[in-house]
């Protein structure tokens, strides 16, 4: 990979990371968790099958998505939770997760 590449990563990284924080302010705990999860597989989904440009999916994709997502915090929030709590978020993230990347997937390809 090319420095030009790594800046895009990380030039999305930043802006990703500063949507989620922005994200945690409105909704926060596990709910905001659950947004940027849901909403980041729904745009990962159109991205990967609407933008075929190497360098678009390395600052959007790779850069920006996967700093507006987040696995580990859903993991600690899942673990903090009680019993019930944490089997509704583990099934609401997932079961959303892949509805959203599924019609994310959809609505790439109409493009």
């Amino acid at each position: 990979m090319e420095r030009s590449e790594l800046a895009l990563v990380g030039l999305g990284g930043f802006v990703g990371a500063i949507l989620r924080h922005a994200v945690a302010v409105l909704v926060p705990g596990a709910g905001g968790t659950l947004v940027v999860n849901v909403l980041g597989s729904f745009v990962l989904g159109v991205f990967i099958t609407a933008i075929t440009s190497r360098r678009a999916q390395l600052l959007l994709a790779t850069g920006l998505l996967s700093s507006f997502t987040t696995y580990s915090t859903f993991a600690v929030q899942t673990a903090s939770l009680t019993t019930f709590g944490g089997l509704t978020n583990v099934g609401a993230n997932y079961v959303l997760g892949f509805t959203a990347a599924f019609l994310g997937l959809v609505v790439g390809r109409k493009r």
